[in-house]
């Protein structure tokens, strides 16, 4: 479960950086999306030192960049919280350079799942790009939702949100797809749950309450709509990563073809 905080809770604000910086808000516009961001790319880190068995020996994971995805994640993240803090003051040039590394940090998010070899579930060439779409659809959900607490309007943020959502699904229909019959009935179960979870709540709802604000705009029964939009888009994303990580986890265990046998050559 802390691992996939670590997952949830960091794609969610990284994509969260990305939206602030997409909506231009300006000077202390940018201040508490970028906070509520980098906060969740705090407790997602801190749900992964609280994993370690030894957490004095937590520091070691900077030591192989040159081959580990948890490394490059480990070393991005500084550059990314200090860039977000300084685009918090109204430096929309270092919410940019936030916008980047955030981007940077989930996508190595994806690698490090993918790297995992002896899970069907978590091997497939989709699954980078699976979690930084999740990541992003996630983060502009949850930008939207703030954007009706603060005040804020964005159309590019909104246009983002809609093809970020699109594209997360076709992303996860392809992964399913190519998974086909090679994971355990477990998992596809589970999977194919969490499917039909982002196909309703995060996918088809979102795009028609936004169809709907759009109509109903300038009323205000747009911003309330807007909110749950960015509540559907942001939770069903969040589902399916836990989804991923929690249940279709299973490995694929040993294949040994042939025995050794005593005596024999």
């Amino acid at each position: 479960a802390r691992a996939a905080a670590n997952f949830v809770c960091g794609g969610m604000g990284a994509g969260l950086v990305v939206a602030t910086a997409l909506a231009g808000a300006p000077g202390g516009g940018l201040a508490v999306p970028l906070l509520v961001g980098l906060a969740l790319v705090a407790c997602g880190l801190l749900s992964v030192f609280a994993e370690v068995g030894r957490p004095l020996r937590a520091a070691n994971v900077i030591r192989n960049p040159g081959s580990s995805w948890m490394s490059r994640e480990a070393l991005v993240a500084p550059l990314l919280f200090a860039c977000g803090l300084a685009g918090a003051t109204g430096r929309p040039a270092f919410a940019a350079a936030a916008a980047l590394l955030a981007l940077a940090f989930v996508y190595c998010q994806g690698r490090m799942v993918h790297a995992a070899r002896g899970i069907p579930a978590w091997r497939a060439p989709e699954m980078p790009w699976l979690f930084v779409a999740t990541g992003l659809a996630e983060g502009l959900g949850l930008w939207l939702v703030l954007a009706v607490v603060l005040d804020q309007r964005s159309m590019r943020v909104v246009g983002a949100a809609i093809v970020a959502i699109i594209v997360r699904y076709v992303l996860f229909r392809r992964y399913r797809r190519g998974l086909g019959a090679g994971i355990a009935a477990g998992p596809a179960r589970a999977l194919d749950a969490a499917g039909r979870v982002l196909l309703w709540a995060g996918t088809l709802a979102p795009l028609a309450l936004l169809g709907l604000a759009a109509a109903l705009a300038p009323s205000p029964w747009a911003r309330g709509i807007v909110l749950v939009a960015g509540l559907g888009a942001a939770l069903a994303g969040a589902w399916l990563k836990a989804t991923i990580v929690l249940r279709a986890g299973h490995t694929q265990g040993f294949a040994l073809p042939v025995l050794p046998v005593r005596g024999r050559a």
